[in-house]
C-alpha cells in the first residue's frame, strides 16, 4: 500500500455511491478516494448480493491493470493503493459515455444482432453507450455525443484512439496468462485539460474467458448463476500475479 514517506490521505465526505464503488472527497481537492465494496449487482441493480472479498480483489486487480497501462503510456486517473479496498485517484470531470470494445461476440451484441456467442471478430469492434442507468445505457454514436454536448470531436477521437491502445496492451497481457479478453468498457474524463482514463478495469466491467476451456472468469458467473464468482476473480488476480493478502 503506502510507505512511511507517502503523505497520509484524510478521507472526506461521500461524493457518490455507485453499484459497487463509493467515491469520497479527501483533503486534496484534486484527488478522490475510490472504495471498492463487496456489493455485486446485475441487470441495472435488479439482482444484488454481497460477495466476501470481492471489493479487495477488484481494487487490487484495478491497481495492477492501471499501472500496466500507465507504463505503456496510457494516461490514467490512478495514483496509488491506500488500503485493501481503497485507492487514491485524480478527480476527473467525467464524460457520460462508455466506450466498449469487443474482441469476441458475447452479451448484448449477440442479443441485438443474433450473432453466435464466442464468434471471434476479425477486428475489434468499438461501440459508444450513454452512461444512464434509468435508460439502461442506450447505444449512441459520434453524432449523439457532439449534438447533445457529451463530448467534443477531439474527445471522441481520443477516446477511440486510447481505447484501441488499451486493447492492444490488455489483449496481450491476458493472452500471456491463458485468458481471452472478450470485451470490456472504459470511461474517460477531463483532468486539467487532458482526457484521462477513469473508472476501473476489473472483472465487473469486462468479460474474461479461460483460453482453453472458455470458462467464464468475470461477472457473467453472477449474472448467469454459475457460482464461484469470487473464486473466478481470485483466479484472474493470481494468474496476473496480483498480490492478495
Amino acid at each position: 500500500m503506502s510507505n512511511d514517506s507517502t503523505p497520509a490521505v484524510v478521507k472526506g465526505e461521500e461524493l457518490y455511491r455507485g453499484k459497487a464503488k463509493t467515491v469520497f472527497h479527501c483533503d486534496d481537492p484534486s484527488r478522490l478516494i475510490l472504495h471498492f465494496r463487496n456489493d455485486t449487482s446485475a441487470f441495472d441493480g435488479e439482482k444484488i448480493e454481497q460477495l466476501n472479498r470481492k471489493g479487495e480483489i477488484n481494487n487490487r486487480i484495478n491497481a495492477f491493470v492501471m499501472q500496466k497501462l500507465s507504463a505503456a503510456g496510457v494516461n490514467t486517473h490512478f495514483d496509488r493503493l491506500l488500503s485493501a479496498e481503497e485507492s487514491l485517484v485524480k478527480k476527473l470531470d467525467m464524460l457520460p459515455v462508455e466506450c466498449v470494445v469487443r474482441n469476441i461476440a458475447a452479451g448484448s451484441l449477440c442479443k441485438r444482432l443474433g450473432v453466435e456467442e464466442g464468434l471471434e471478430l476479425e477486428t475489434p469492434l468499438f461501440e459508444f453507450f450513454l452512461k444512464n442507468d434509468e435508460l439502461h445505457d442506450p447505444m449512441i454514436n459520434d453524432h449523439h455525443i457532439r449534438l447533445f454536448g457529451w463530448g467534443t470531436q477531439q474527445q471522441i477521437d481520443q477516446m477511440q484512439q486510447i481505447t484501441f491502445a488499451v486493447n492492444d496492451v490488455l489483449k496481450k497481457l491476458f493472452a500471456d496468462i491463458g485468458i481471452l479478453l472478450v470485451d470490456y468498457k472504459l470511461e474517460f474524463g477531463d483532468f486539467e485539460g487532458e482526457l484521462v482514463l477513469g473508472d476501473e478495469f476489473t472483472p465487473d466491467g469486462c468479460r474474461l474467458w479461460d483460453a482453453e476451456t472458455r470458462k467464464k472468469l468475470d461477472k457473467d458467473r453472477f449474472r448467469r448463476d454459475l457460482g464461484d464468482v469470487v473464486e473466478a476473480y481470485e483466479e484472474v488476480a493470481l494468474r496476473l500475479g496480483v498480490p492478495l493478502d
